[in-house]
């Protein structure tokens, strides 16, 4: 796991820690670094990572050797079953906060997120406010991200390089999965093997994200991960009047469905629209039994409101939509069967309004690639 965190002045980048409170047994040493931003600059930046760690285990830690806050965090468990929360364009609202309520109440143990994370847009103190909010879920469970638009962050000739706060802050395992870039990567948990994909960098043939991706899913062992979950943050798939034609998603989605096709990937996520979509397994535009299921969930809470217009008709492949803000919980039972649900919070009240059970491909012989 890494921990990462940040302190005002110079502070050692030590993480202590153990399986009883206050009783820190071990410790590990990272490194910290800042940032400058036009007139910003930022706190000391630090990551460390501690382990190795026994799964389905709660410890206890505190950072920089400050004894006046303990933490403490549960490992994801080994094996299946695991439960995914799943969370798009999260902000920083009072939907965002109800959004968090409602999370922090289910008992998951690892949270994916398909990018637009503070929506600091260029305002810096609000990537420090964000970590304030999310800190009592994101310092319990691992928190996994990916890029949106609003991380870019780039001025052209005044600060021509884009991600500057997001890779600073938020640092993915990118290296330990074989990639260059923390904008993608991969990771295995339990019986799930997850993929992280950057719709806001290279993605065509001769990209060096289009190449990774291509060797990370040859690597792919489905006797050790029977589940593939990837996520984007410009959804391939669409019937709402926002965010069509952008490249990100026609051009991506061009390039590398095939790929995640022929990989038989279970599941995509995406965020970036501000509703919520379900679509029946597809590709290349069709219903397909072996292709994968795209869901949007961009409706964590942002500051924009919802995106309450869709096209009518409703496409063939869509099969359940809705504008409200809200959270999906992703319950990977066995190497065969899921549980997907999304907790509409519309009302104040999370409230279950769209579930289905799923069937792994891998365990579909007619999907026997």
């Amino acid at each position: 796991m890494r921990i990462s965190w940040i302190t005002q002045s110079s502070a050692p980048s030590v993480v202590e820690y153990g399986t009883s409170a206050g009783a820190y047994t071990e410790s590990a040493t990272g490194t910290s670094s800042s940032y400058r931003y036009l007139v910003y600059k930022s706190g000391q930046i630090h990551h460390v990572v501690i382990g190795p760690l026994d799964p389905n285990t709660a410890y206890y830690y505190r950072c920089s050797s400050d004894s006046t806050r303990q933490f403490s965090l549960k490992t994801p468990p080994a094996h299946l079953p695991i439960k995914f929360t799943v969370v798009g364009d999260l902000g920083q609202t009072g939907w965002t906060n109800s959004t968090l309520q409602h999370i922090a109440q289910s008992n998951y143990d690892m949270l994916l997120l398909p990018g637009d994370l503070a929506y600091a847009d260029f305002v810096q103190p609000l990537w420090d406010s964000f970590g304030r909010l999310v800190e009592p879920l994101a310092s319990q469970r691992p928190w996994m991200v990916t890029q949106g638009n609003h991380e870019v962050e780039k001025i052209p000739i005044i600060h021509p390089t884009p991600f500057i706060a997001y890779n600073a802050r938020w640092r993915m395992p990118f290296e330990e999965s074989g990639s260059t870039s923390n904008l993608y990567y991969s990771f295995d948990v339990a019986g799930v093997h997850i993929i992280m994909l950057g719709s806001y960098t290279d993605f065509d043939p001769d990209s060096d994200q289009f190449k990774w991706l291509q060797g990370d899913l040859g690597n792919i062992d489905r006797g050790k991960t029977p589940w593939i979950v990837a996520l984007i943050h410009a959804p391939w798939y669409n019937t709402n009047t926002d965010h069509q034609g952008e490249p990100e998603s026609d051009l991506m989605k061009q390039h590398m469905e095939v790929l995640l096709y022929k990989a038989r990937v279970d599941i995509v996520f995406a965020g970036h629209v501000h509703a919520y979509e379900r679509f029946t397994r597809v590709y290349n535009g069709q219903a397909d039994n072996c292709g994968p299921i795209h869901i949007t969930i961009g409706d964590g809470g942002n500051r924009e409101g919802l995106a309450k217009r869709y096209m009518d008709p409703i496409a063939g492949i869509s099969v359940f939509r809705e504008a409200s803000f809200g959270h999906g919980q992703l319950e990977v039972v066995n190497a065969t069967d899921a549980v997907w649900t999304w907790h509409r919070n519309d009302d104040d009240v999370s409230v279950v309004s769209d579930t289905v059970r799923l069937r792994s491909l891998s365990s579909n012989p007619a999907c026997k690639s």
